[in-house]
């Protein structure tokens, strides 16, 4: 059964759509926030606005009128500040006039989201010294020159520091988003509001962004139907399940399978199995009441033992700790 919304007034977000915003990151914030609500009392209210209360260019091709203006913001519990690509914020300032009186105006315990370039105007403003941020791959090399006091993570997918959170380029934002309504509400509103816009529910913003790299020039075969083979046997143990049966039944050399699996996934096969073995039992502790011994050997780990390991190495938390931050009734 689904979470009853709450009762408590919803909580308020507002978009900030400048000069040169990136269209489809304009919408994300709406359209996944807008489908955690449920019948009833809705969980947010999202309103767009501009830094002056006029139009704003978007960068394909044609200008957004938000039915706001700046005075909106006191009201805000959370802001989004989507990509762009035009402005002084892209070159490191200082941040056009009615933009920075903008930000000027967003209360202090407000909680900061940028998709994508957004983070530049984050930056530029200085919201981001001293903090761990992410962008898009593609410009991290001037981000780091132009914001050497920022901690940039470049290969994750999203960073959450709190009330400042940062993501990578376009589905990074949508994946950030389902992050908060994930942290917010729970598991269960979050993977309605995944399935409502039909976009997986949850990718760990730990995981890589999809950086290009050099393609192998001979690639006659690739490791997906392995991965998804895999993917149907997460409950073998380990010797079932390694390398060296991934490289069986891709009918390659261990060397071979490791090389194109990097190329295809940017990660090792060894390091990808554990990850999807975690999702597997974070799933699990989400979503059933089976035990952490029985959740260990469904996922791969063979002991609650294990499974502790793991999911503190790579959460900081312990299953029962999970269990009870995303299923708080269990």
């Amino acid at each position: 059964m689904l979470t009853e919304p709450p009762t408590e007034p919803a909580h308020r977000v507002a978009v900030l759509a400048v000069d040169g915003v990136v269209a489809f990151e304009l919408g994300i914030p709406s359209r996944i926030f807008g489908s955690a609500n449920g019948a009833g009392p809705p969980r947010y209210e999202v309103r767009t606005c501009s830094p002056d209360g006029g139009p704003a260019r978007t960068t394909a091709g044609f200008t957004v009128l938000p039915d706001h203006g700046p005075e909106i913001l006191p009201w805000a519990d959370t802001l989004v500040i989507p990509g762009l690509h035009a402005g002084a914020a892209l070159t490191g300032g200082p941040l056009e006039p009615p933009l920075a009186a903008a930000l000027d105006l967003v209360r202090p315990d407000a909680r900061l989201l940028s998709i994508c370039t957004g983070s530049f105007v984050l930056a530029t403003a200085g919201l981001l010294d001293g903090r761990p941020a992410t962008t898009h791959w593609r410009h991290t090399d001037e981000f780091r020159r132009l914001f050497p006091r920022v901690r940039l993570d470049p290969d994750v997918l999203f960073v959450d520091d709190g009330n400042v959170l940062t993501s990578a380029g376009v589905a990074a934002g949508i994946d950030l988003c389902l992050h908060v309504v994930r942290r917010d509400f729970g598991s269960e509103v979050a993977n309605r509001a995944a399935r409502a816009c039909v976009v997986p529910p949850w990718r760990d913003g730990g995981q890589s962004q999809f950086i290009e790299r050099p393609m192998p020039e001979a690639r006659d075969t690739s490791t997906a139907a392995t991965r998804e083979w895999a993917l149907r046997r997460l409950g073998e143990p380990d010797g079932r399940l390694d390398l060296r049966a991934m490289a069986d039944h891709a009918r390659m050399s261990v060397r071979t399978f490791t090389r194109r699996f990097r190329d295809e996934t940017g990660t090792s096969p060894a390091r990808w199995l554990l990850a999807q073995r975690v999702e597997r039992a974070r799933h699990l502790l989400e979503t059933t009441d089976l035990t952490v011994d029985r959740i260990a050997r469904e996922s791969g780990f063979g002991t609650a033992v294990s499974l502790r390991q793991h999911l503190h190495a790579t959460l900081g938390v312990s299953p029962s700790g999970y269990r009870r931050t995303f299923r708080p009734s269990a």
